[in-house]
């Protein structure tokens, strides 16, 4: 079993940039690839980037590519995600998930872990 709390997620200008942390507890977290995923108003979660359980592995959304960064921390078992030059179009519930092996993927039903989620706005 592995609990996931998101934090870090509030308000911000279009431009600006966010940190999200994922602290994870339970069975050992550098045993399980992370991935994000976010969901808008009246939309279907959706994929954001994933992380292999090394951290040698990344994989981005479109969408956030080249905006976003996906790290991770195994000593403290906590995985962050930076977002910068944010867009009202990021403006979703973020969470983190846990999949037991080495890479992640953009396959939602893969994951077998989930956080609670945490706001992110973006205002124009």
């Amino acid at each position: 079993q592995v609990q996931l709390v998101e934090s870090g997620g509030g308000l911000v200008q279009a431009g600006g940039s966010l940190r999200l942390s994922c602290a994870a507890s339970g069975r050992s977290f550098n045993r399980y690839a992370m991935g994000w995923f976010r969901q808008a108003p009246g939309k279907e979660r959706e994929f954001v980037v994933a992380i292999s359980w090394s951290g040698a592995s990344t994989y981005y959304a479109d969408s956030v590519k080249g905006r976003f960064t996906i790290s991770r921390d195994n000593a403290k078992n906590t995985l962050y995600l930076q977002m910068n030059s944010l867009k009202p179009e990021d403006t979703a519930v973020y969470y983190c998930a846990a999949k037991a092996g080495a890479l992640g993927n953009q396959e939602e039903k893969s994951y077998d872990y989930w956080g609670q989620g945490t706001q992110v706005t973006v205002s124009s």
